[in-house]
């Protein structure tokens, strides 16, 4: 073909192109749309069984959704999980739907609250978190992907400290290394007031000595080495942003998400967002790329 005829050609094309543009009509050979995603089954705790499994000389009361890769979720502090209060759940309806919708999903109480028992040993976040660690075994599993979220996330950090081996992939949402720390100013007066109140139940109060008893896991960050992602709400006045920032900055190559304006524990205000977040996260493969 002469140089001039191809000019044309490619001329011709190209107006034929900014014309389809124009009208916006879809090419003829265009495929079958996309199909509307499948709705996650909707989770109601009400209507799922509580069952048990003994653990380090307690029985603990656990929950399980869904099937595949196992997330075993750490509720935080004064949470049980069958509380029918939204506002005050530790896991909204919503948010199960969406991560059993891709995993097995579990939550259990802590010892002393909610379904689980206590016996005369005084807790402490290390005991917790070795409760979490001889839950995982009971269900099992030689690991799991955890999901701690307030005191659960201290609980999940102690966790992945002592029994790394244990822990998969990890997300610390609503997160303190110390409630003893000046940023943590309301949480630090919150655990007080419990702990002195003679009103309360002893699994409460035992969970507010607790966390103001615990040294924190700052000096412990550096160490982990696993997949961890930091997820916090800008509104968040309990354990304020700053502290993850600050822990993030500890944990190589760790994800942080803060999600704007939104308070403690989170996914109670945006579930879906949640959900959706946690999925991506322990979706994504981040081994490296194979060598050519």
């Amino acid at each position: 073909m002469k140089p001039i005829s191809l000019l044309m050609v490619l001329a011709v094309i190209a107006i034929m192109v900014l014309a389809t543009g124009c009208t916006g009509t879809a090419p003829a050979a265009a495929g079958p749309a996309p199909a509307t995603p499948a709705m996650p089954q909707p989770v109601s705790i009400a209507n799922t069984p509580v069952q048990y499994k003994d653990v380090n000389g307690v029985r603990l009361a656990y929950w399980e959704w869904g099937s595949g890769e196992p997330v075993l979720l750490i509720e935080g502090f004064s949470s049980e999980v069958a509380n029918d209060t939204p506002a005050q759940a530790p896991w909204n309806e919503t948010f199960l739907s969406i991560l059993s919708s891709k995993y097995h999903v579990y939550a259990y109480d802590h010892r002393g609250m909610g379904y689980s028992s206590m016996n005369n040993v005084t807790p402490t976040i290390p005991i917790y978190a070795d409760d979490a660690a001889g839950l995982i075994k009971a269900l099992g599993y030689s690991s799991m992907n955890v999901y701690g979220e307030s005191m659960g996330s201290s609980t999940a950090q102690q966790l992945v400290i002592a029994h790394p081996e244990l822990v998969r992939k990890l997300i610390l949402d609503s997160n303190s290394y110390s409630a003893n720390i000046p940023e943590c100013q309301v949480l630090h007066s919150t655990l007080l007031e419990v702990a002195n109140d003679t009103n309360a139940s002893p699994g409460l109060r035992a969970e507010a000595n607790a966390n103001l008893a615990f040294n924190g896991t700052w000096n412990g960050l550096a160490g982990i080495n696993k997949t961890v992602m930091l997820v916090v709400g800008t509104g968040d006045v309990i354990t304020p942003q700053a502290v993850s920032v600050q822990m993030a900055g500890q944990i190589n190559g760790s994800w942080l998400v803060r999600f704007q304006g939104l308070p403690h524990i989170g996914n109670r205000n945006a579930p879906v967002q949640y959900g959706e977040n946690a999925v991506y996260f322990l979706d994504t493969n981040e081994s490296p790329l194979a060598s050519p």
